[in-house]
C-alpha cells in the first residue's frame, strides 16, 4: 500500500528549558527515516515539527518508535492526525483551574474555612472519575452555606494565570478564533479571570447567594462533564464550525468528552485517565512538560508568530 500524509509528529518542551536539543531532534530523525522526516524548528529548543508519510496503521508504531529515541527526556510528543489545512482551530475551548489558572479555587475557599482536606479528597476523586462530577459539586458547595460572598475576592486574588495563558490567547484571537472559557467552577471567578484575559465567553457554574451569604447551593443547570462538551457544540454551531474547527483543553475527567467532541483535544498537565484518553484517541494530544503555548505549536503556529 502507497504511504500518505498521516499527519505531522510535534515535540515540545518547556519554555528555556533546553530539554529539546539538536541531538533529541536527530535522533527521532534517524528513527523515523523514510517516513519524510526532515522537520522545522517551530521554536528553537522548545518546539520542532515533521510530516509524517505512512499507511495510516503504522501511526502507532511511529508515536513509539518516537518515544524510544526520546528516552526519558522531559519533551512531550504527539502526532497530530489531521491535514496541515486543518490544524489552525477557530474555536478555543478551555477549563479554567489547573488549566487557565494554576489553582483549583474551591480548595483555596476551603482553606478559609477550615475543610480543604475534606474537599480536596471529594475534587480529586471527581477530577479522577472516581465520582460523579455534579454530585462532588453538590456536596462540596453545601460546606460553604453561610460564607461571606464578599470574600470571595479574596479567594480570586489568589489565582495565578498558567505559564503561557495570555500567550495562547492573545495569538489564537489575533488569528481570528473565538476563545471560550468553559469552567465546572464559579462564575464569580470565570467571569474576572475571563476578562483579564480575553475571553468571548464564560460558561461556568453559578453560586446562589442571599443576604450577601452563600445559600450552600449551586443554580441549575450544573455544568459538568456533558455541559461542557454541549457548551463546546453549542459554540461551535453558532460561530457556524465544524466540531473539527475546534480546539479544547482540560486537565481532568470532567473534560473528557469536551476534548473527545473538539477537533484537537489536548490533555494539559492531565490527570491519569485524562492523559490515557488522549493519548489513545486520533484527534487528542497530552502536555505534560510544556507550557499553554504548547496548544500553538500543535497547531503548527511558529514562536515567532505568538502575540505576547
Amino acid at each position: 500500500m502507497s504511504s500518505r500524509l498521516i499527519g505531522t509528529l510535534v515535540l515540545t518542551a518547556a519554555p528555556s528549558s533546553g530539554h529539546l536539543t539538536q541531538g533529541i531532534v536527530d535522533n527521532v530523525r534517524e528513527t523515523l527515516s523514510g517516513a519524510g522526516a526532515e522537520g522545522d524548528w517551530l521554536a528553537p529548543g522548545e518546539a520542532w515539527e515533521t510530516e509524517i508519510y505512512l499507511d495510516h496503521k503504522e501511526a502507532d508504531e511511529v508515536r513509539r518508535s518516537a518515544e524510544t529515541a526520546l528516552g526519558s527526556a522531559p519533551v512531550d510528543i504527539n502526532l497530530v492526525a489531521m491535514p496541515q489545512s486543518a490544524r489552525r482551530k477557530r474555536l478555543l475551548c478551555a477549563d479554567m483551574e489547573s488549566t487557565i489558572i494554576s489553582e483549583e479555587l474551591i480548595d483555596e475557599m476551603a482553606e478559609t474555612v477550615g475543610c480543604r482536606a475534606e474537599i480536596a479528597a471529594i475534587t480529586g476523586a471527581a477530577m479522577r472519575g472516581e465520582i460523579d462530577f455534579e454530585g462532588a459539586l453538590v456536596q462540596r458547595v453545601a460546606l460553604f452555606k453561610g460564607f461571606a460572598a464578599n470574600r470571595l475576592d479574596d479567594i480570586l486574588r489568589r489565582a495565578t494565570l498558567m505559564p503561557g495563558a495570555a500567550t495562547l490567547l492573545r495569538t489564537m484571537r489575533a488569528n481570528g478564533a473565538k476563545c471560550a472559557l468553559v469552567s465546572g467552577g464559579f462564575t464569580c471567578f470565570a467571569d474576572p479571570i475571563a476578562r483579564r484575559l480575553g475571553f468571548d465567553t464564560v460558561v461556568a457554574n453559578e453560586l446562589v447567594i442571599e443576604n450577601g451569604t452563600l445559600t450552600g447551593e449551586v443554580r441549575p443547570p450544573i455544568v459538568g462533564p456533558n455541559g461542557k462538551a454541549d457548551a463546546l457544540a453549542r459554540l461551535a454551531a453558532k460561530h457556524g464550525l465544524d466540531p473539527s474547527d475546534t480546539l479544547a483543553v482540560g486537565d481532568g475527567a470532567n473534560d473528557l468528552v469536551m476534548l473527545q467532541t473538539a477537533g484537537l483535544g489536548v490533555a494539559f498537565r492531565a490527570k491519569p485517565i485524562l492523559a490515557s484518553a488522549a493519548r489513545s484517541s486520533a484527534s487528542g494530544a497530552v502536555v505534560a512538560h510544556g507550557d499553554l503555548t504548547a496548544l500553538l505549536y500543535l497547531q503548527g503556529i511558529p514562536a515567532i508568530a505568538h502575540v505576547s
